[in-house]
This record gives C-alpha cells, sequence and structure tokens, in this order.
C-alpha cells in the first residue's frame, strides 16, 4: 500500500478536522470581514477568498496552532491587498481626464517653491528641521527623534505646530495675523488672543 502523501504529489490530503475547522468558522469569518469593510457582498467574496487560499495553502497550516489566527490572518491581508490594488485604479471619464491632464506652466512651480523656501526660513530652527526631516526628507518619526536627540512626542508636537505655521505663512495671513500664529503654534505665552 503507498503512503497517500506520496499519491498526492507530496502533499497531505486535507483532513476531516480541517475540512469541519474551516464550516465551523464562516460565520465569524464573514462576521470579521464585514467588520473590515463595511459591505455585505465585498465582506462574503473576502471571506470566500480567505477560505479558498486557506483551503490552497493547507499543508502549510500547523494542527494544533490557532485556526482562527491563522484564517483571520489570510483575510485581514488579503483585505488590505484588495485595498491597495483599489486605491490605484479609477473608472476612466473622458471629460475629467481633459481637466486633469493639463499640465501647469513651470515658472509657476518655481515661483511655489519659492514662497515654500521663503516661509521655511521664517519657522522656528525645531520646527523646520523637523518639516525638512520627516516631510522632506521622508524619515520616520523615530529616526527624526534619533537624529534630533529628543522624545517621539516631541518630534510628532514640532511637526504638528510646523505644518501650522507653514501653512499659514504661505497661505499670506498678514503680518500680525502671522505673530499670533507663530505665538500660538511654538507654544509661547498664553494662546489666548486679543479682541
Amino acid at each position: 500500500m503507498t503512503d497517500p502523501v506520496e499519491q498526492d504529489g507530496g502533499r497531505r490530503p486535507p483532513t476531516a478536522e480541517f475540512r469541519q475547522q474551516l464550516q465551523d468558522i464562516i460565520p465569524s469569518l464573514r462576521a470579521f470581514a464585514r467588520g473590515l469593510c463595511g459591505n455585505r457582498e465585498l465582506a462574503d467574496d473576502l471571506a470566500q477568498e480567505a477560505m479558498m487560499r486557506a483551503w490552497a495553502a493547507r499543508d502549510s497550516f500547523e494542527p494544533g496552532t490557532n485556526f482562527r489566527a491563522w484564517i483571520y490572518m489570510i483575510l485581514r491581508n488579503h483585505f488590505y491587498t484588495t485595498i491597495r490594488k483599489n486605491a490605484r485604479m479609477t473608472s476612466w471619464d473622458p471629460e475629467a481626464a481633459e481637466r486633469i491632464l493639463v499640465q501647469e506652466p513651470a515658472q509657476q512651480h518655481a515661483i511655489h517653491m519659492s514662497d515654500v523656501e521663503k516661509a521655511l526660513q521664517q519657522l522656528p530652527i525645531e520646527q523646520r528641521e523637523m518639516l525638512l526631516l520627516v516631510g522632506a526628507g521622508g524619515a520616520s518619526y523615530e529616526e527624526a527623534a534619533e537624529i534630533a536627540g529628543c522624545a517621539l512626542g516631541t518630534v510628532k508636537s514640532r511637526l504638528a505646530r510646523g505644518r501650522t505655521a507653514l501653512a499659514a505663512i504661505i497661505n499670506g495671513l498678514d503680518e500680525g495675523d502671522q505673530a499670533e500664529s507663530r505665538h500660538i503654534t511654538t507654544g509661547r505665552g498664553a494662546m489666548t488672543s486679543a479682541a
């Protein structure tokens, strides 16, 4: 008599226990999927896809481990993959394309960049540093904290205040409003304004 593993090309045959676990998890799997996406039809599709993927990967499941966690992870990963794919796709609207596919003159871009550069120079150095590290340099908050030698909360605070102040400066607040904005966003003094 030959071994069932050898008959199936090296794969273990599905066990009745695995099949039963898969059937038993369907209601909670669908509920989890619906909680993730909020759409009944999409939730059913996600649950079905997760079950198909689990069935296809049944050889990688270790009996005795947490089946629920294993299949929920499959569903969750598929959900986020679907979200990322759908974010890149859009329906084609020729009228919208005509409005979108217009390139602005290059000289306007240079003017806007010079406005941002001037506005950055008006910020306190701590805020400017965080904006350049995280915003322009792409550093994570943790990397910026390590580089600046400060706490993670300090990085987030400086970044938030810097973004607010930069937006206020670029949007052309008058000098009095800019001073008040800087006064409030840098945390110096009282946060009340004179009437």
